[in-house]
């Protein structure tokens, strides 16, 4: 995984989990890797990897059972919530890039239904 130095890795690694989760490479249930796993996975320390768990559980996103480790949600309203925020987010980011390229937002829906019919 490729970090940017913009947002804290730990976020980063945890958008990626998400993002697992809401395409479905991750299922409801599932038993996420562990935190030294982790860690090897997205070359990151172990304690980054305890505070991603640790935020993913503040979420919902996750939980954990002690001594068998940590698990996807089986709650398929907090993943279509997720999916729905994550969605949401990257809507805005795009209007506002547009924005910031000069186009308004009737352009930016000209432009997308064009490319669309292509």
């Amino acid at each position: 995984m490729e970090y940017n130095s913009s947002l804290p890795i730990y976020l980063q690694a945890a958008n990626s989990i998400k993002r697992d989760i809401v395409t479905g490479k991750l299922s409801p249930g599932v038993k996420l890797p562990s935190v030294r796993e982790l860690a090897v996975a997205y070359t990151i320390n172990p304690n980054t990897v305890s505070r991603v768990y640790k935020e993913l559980e503040m979420e919902g996103v996750c939980f954990t059972r002690r001594g068998m480790g940590t698990f996807v949600t089986e709650d398929p309203g907090k993943v279509r919530q997720l999916k729905e925020e994550m969605a949401g987010t990257l809507i805005r980011e795009f209007l506002e890039g547009m924005e910031q390229l000069g186009f308004s937002r009737a352009e930016t829906i000209g432009l997308l239904e064009e490319k669309q019919s292509k």
